[in-house]
């Protein structure tokens, strides 16, 4: 099939199509005029990478788990990469649970203001409150935003 059909099969643009082919991901074949032609297969192929990136896989992680012939999946391998995952996510929880909890715990300090101050003696007053440990900061690594950041974009695109 045509990467058109292809695109409207899998309602990807042609151009996520062009860069999932270009970094290895999906195999084309090129005809004499050099225009591609996808292989049934490539629709479950592309529904696969979709999913993966959707549970939070990167690309990297797809390429090492997606075998060149899909009827060929090592199946030690998937079930150690998948439980790995699931692991990375409920680490994730934990730490999103702590950072939601010490959120939830600066909205509360914030808010209770004390009516003879103004904001940004207030402002003052709740980070000092934080610098001296009476509360804590939200427990999120650098990477754990960088991947919430990316699954946020993922569905802004779904959805938008």
């Amino acid at each position: 099939m045509k990467i058109g059909e292809l695109a409207e099969r899998t309602g990807l643009a042609p151009s996520r199509i062009r860069f999932y082919e270009g970094i290895g991901l999906l195999k084309v074949e090129r005809q004499p005029n050099g225009y591609r032609t996808y292989p049934p297969q490539a629709v479950l192929v592309l529904d696969l990478i979709a999913t993966a990136q959707q549970a939070g896989f990167s690309l990297d992680e797809i390429r090492k788990l997606l075998p060149p012939d899909l009827a060929q999946w090592k199946h030690g391998s998937l079930i150690e990469t998948l439980r790995s995952k699931v692991q990375d996510i409920e680490a994730l929880e934990v730490r999103l649970a702590q950072s939601k909890a010490h959120l939830v715990a600066l909205l509360a300090e914030i808010e209770a203001k004390p009516a003879e101050i103004d904001c940004a003696t207030n402002a003052k007053r709740v980070l000092s409150r934080i610098r001296s440990g009476e509360l804590e900061s939200p427990a999120l690594e650098t990477g754990d935003v960088t991947t919430l950041r990316k699954a946020s974009r993922r569905r802004s695109v779904k959805t938008g």
